[in-house]
């Protein structure tokens, strides 16, 4: 591509609703082909429908979608070169892996032999070599989405779409599985466009991240860029923890991890931006812990240290203390939204 990524999608001014509910108000998106591609955001906010209607099974109220520098707005699913693996996984019970695998290509009159041969590949692909013979029900569910990978990349399509694919494993397997399906989207080069409302699997996989609410893109950009460098308070809040506050009548966040705690007869750093408080509240979380500083200001801080140096019994040993919250000014950030009540 000489260095210039090449568009898969293309989406200009789409709109949709639902009688009085506006489930898409005018959003604009390109997504760049073979990448990974994360639409992130809350139930409701629209990310369900834009892959729907990339997809094919909703029609936009006004308008386009380009896949490849083709407007395919009015063309039906089937005649799209692009698949969907769903959370249900939708595979047929009475057939076996293999035979799942293949029925993509068995409908397209692809002779027998080739589908045996691809869809072993494929298989190998996502790790269930000499599963083939098995029917779904004898799988596990990290083991079934596989096969819905599976039999939806063995046709080679230019665009892989995810609805939520992981939301019915459990927490150990669906880390196991982020981790599969970047090293799967790496190998295979399909461009894949990923739904969900779970920030951890959004900044774990994605080459770039969309973040919903109410029907319009609040920010588009890396996962870096996303939790380092929210443009609004919306997606400061929605991607991580972040602690909202005015400066000079200015908008900013600042991440917990950022904070740092000292004793109330400690020295900050030099320019460090500094306001004593009490601590009163620590929730151990494993790794690190969480607290609540009241200011002395009237705000509320939330700073998070890890457990290296205390016992996790200890940590509650800091409620009640008085400390020294602070951080270096390029630490905090300014976002465009006002502060909102609940932020």
């Amino acid at each position: 591509m000489n260095g210039v990524a090449s568009v898969a999608i293309a989406l200009r001014g789409l709109r949709k609703s639902y009688g009085e509910v506006t489930a898409l108000d005018g959003v604009d998106l390109t997504i760049n082909a073979g990448e990974f591609f994360t639409m992130l955001g809350p139930s409701g906010s629209g990310k369900t429908t834009m892959l729907r209607v990339i997809a094919g099974f909703e029609r936009p109220d006004a308008g386009t979608v380009e896949l490849q520098g083709k407007d395919v707005t009015r063309i039906p699913p089937y005649a799209r070169d692009v698949n969907t693996v769903f959370q249900d996984y939708a595979l047929f019970p009475h057939m076996s892996v293999q035979e799942n695998v293949e029925y993509g290509l068995r409908i397209r009159k692809v002779d027998r032999r080739s589908r045996r041969e691809r869809a072993g590949q494929t298989l190998a692909l996502v790790g269930l070599e000499g599963l083939g013979d098995r029917k779904p029900g004898q799988l596990s569910g990290g083991q079934r989405q596989r096969v819905a990978l599976a039999r939806a990349i063995v046709n080679e399509p230019a665009v892989l779409l995810l609805d939520e694919p992981l939301g019915a494993l459990d927490l150990k397997l669906r880390q196991g599985m982020q981790v599969e399906l970047k090293r799967i989207q790496r190998e295979v080069g399909i461009t894949f466009v990923y739904v969900t409302h779970d920030q951890e699997e959004a900044l774990t996989m994605s080459d770039r991240v969309a973040v919903f609410n109410l029907g319009q893109i609040e920010q588009v950009g890396t996962p870096a860029e996303i939790y380092d460098r929210p443009t609004t308070a919306f997606v400061a809040g929605f991607v991580g923890t972040s602690n909202l506050f005015e400066v000079d009548g200015a908008p900013m966040t600042i991440r917990p991890e950022r904070i740092a705690l000292l004793p109330a007869d400690g020295t900050p750093a030099t320019g460090a931006t500094s306001e004593p408080g009490v601590v009163t509240d620590a929730v151990f979380l494993g790794m690190m812990t969480r607290y609540t500083v009241a200011l002395d200001s009237g705000r509320t801080l939330v700073a998070v240290r890890p457990n290296l140096e205390r016992a996790a019994s200890r940590q509650s040993d800091l409620v009640g203390q008085a400390v020294i919250a602070t951080w270096q000014p390029d630490q905090a950030h300014h976002i465009k939204a006002e502060i909102t009540a609940e932020g």
